[in-house]
């Protein structure tokens, strides 16, 4: 007899968590940095959104090996000038670059 559909999708949540949380805290070189004030960063990201605001319009985005210049940054976000297809200012998350 199997166990409940409740139960079922507890249990299946719980491993989701149990992984990602691995995942998460996993060490290894992919494991990308949080951006220094006036130091040009590399984007370790796939894809990096930059924005007008923090959580505001997209406005274009960076993608991996391209560079933003940290100017600032508030609560986990960065502003400063996103080189690459871009070439202006605007907020990035905050964590994503090598």
């Amino acid at each position: 007899m199997s166990a409940p559909r409740t139960v079922r999708t507890v249990r299946t949540a719980a491993v989701a968590a149990a992984v990602g949380v691995t995942l998460l805290f996993s060490s290894g070189s992919a494991q990308a940095a949080n951006g220094t004030i006036g130091e040009r960063e590399t984007v370790c990201a796939q894809d990096l959104f930059v924005r007008t605001a923090p959580l505001g319009a997209w406005m274009g985005t960076l993608y991996q090996g391209q560079t933003f210049l940290v100017e600032s940054k508030q609560s986990g976000w960065a502003y400063g000038f996103a080189y690459g297809d871009i070439n202006r200012r605007g907020w990035v998350q905050d964590g994503w670059f090598c």
